[in-house]
């Protein structure tokens, strides 16, 4: 049977509604959380780059100077392995730049710290942020900050200094420097100076702990003098806060310091990161490098990168890549995938 109702067969125009109004697609995307800005005065990238290059202009000088003047197979490096150049190179590279010898190996150590020269064995070769020098703002900053996390080998510590007392102090300053950055303004020596003390009273108190559960009596010896808690802090901070100095990170003198621009960005840059990590989306900080891909097979793409850039805030670039390239050597297929991925958000 059929309708005896009419029907109107007729097509009609309909007008087109705008895109506000149209129903939103069930697998539509969320909006992602807009990035954090920096602090108020902070420079924009262009301006902090364009820092970064004038303070880096000597690495830069001498790593072109490399790339162009050296080539496989001449004695570019000196045979220890820690890419130093011979007297022969660092003579030549002085005569052809017009430095002395020693000006040239201070700019060669702080390029292969600011990563524009990469040190294989005994050869040394062009990293990639010197390819992208002057196009990429980005890779120079980068690159700075790779200067910025290595202040302590960019100034090495006094010698007459006992070893575990120059380590405590390393391990604190990212706190003193967190102080200064919230400071914004010059900060009294004296100020720091107690800010450390007590940070390294804490990192001591901490390594003193004892470990919960029960324990195997201890054999009696007679007990090790600690020779770093005896050691002034004075001349240690004197040494950090000109190390940081040297490397850009703040200014010195008058018995107070403060942060430069490029300094502050930094700080800040390491305290978002520091928030991203105790923000994990599925909580694999805490896991290996491939039971963290593991646990990110299962997520979406999104998701799976937001769990990879916190797992590689929660450790240094160097252990986080090392991890992730041992993952991408195995036989898992999937996980080989991920770790490249992964490394990827590395940059």
């Amino acid at each position: 049977m059929t309708s005896r109702i009419p029907r109107d067969s007729r097509l009609r125009l309909v007008r087109p509604r705008p895109l506000a109004a149209a129903p939103r697609a069930m697998n539509q995307r969320r909006s992602r959380r807009p990035a954090p800005r920096p602090p108020e005065g902070t420079p924009a990238p262009a301006e902090l780059a364009r820092m970064a290059r004038s303070g880096l202009a000597g690495a830069a000088r001498v790593a072109h100077w490399a790339d162009a003047a050296l080539r496989p197979g001449r004695d570019s490096a000196s045979p220890d392995g820690k890419g130093t150049l011979s007297d022969a190179t660092a003579e030549l590279a002085a005569e052809e730049l017009g430095l002395t010898p020693a000006q040239v190996r201070a700019d060669w150590d702080t390029a292969r710290l600011a990563g524009l020269v990469e040190v294989h064995g005994d050869e040394a070769r062009p990293g990639w942020r010197l390819r992208a020098w002057d196009r990429d703002d980005s890779a120079v900053l980068r690159g700075w900050v790779a200067l910025f996390d290595a202040w302590s080998l960019a100034h090495p510590e006094p010698r007459e200094h006992e070893p575990s007392a120059v380590a405590e102090v390393v391990s604190a300053m990212p706190q003193v420097l967190s102080f200064l950055q919230l400071s914004a303004g010059p900060v009294p020596v004296e100020q720091l100076l107690d800010l450390l003390g007590q940070r390294v009273t804490e990192l001591r108190t901490e390594r003193c702990e004892i470990p919960y559960g029960p324990q195997p009596e201890p054999v009696q010896q007679p007990p090790a003098a600690d020779a770093s808690i005896d050691t002034p802090l004075d001349p240690l901070l004197d040494w950090a806060l000109h190390a940081l100095a040297s490397v850009g990170a703040l200014t010195y003198g008058d018995a107070q310091a403060t942060l430069t621009p490029l300094g502050s960005w930094a700080v800040w840059v390491k305290l978002e990161q520091i928030c991203v990590a105790a923000q994990s989306p599925a909580g694999n900080i805490e896991q290996s490098a491939e039971d963290m891909l593991r646990g990110c097979s299962q997520l979406r793409p999104n998701a799976a990168r937001a769990e990879y850039r916190a797992w590689l805030a929660a450790r240094t670039v160097g252990t986080a890549v090392g991890q992730l390239i041992d993952a991408a050597r195995g036989e898992d297929a999937l996980l080989r995938g991920l770790a490249f991925e992964a490394l990827r958000v590395v940059g």
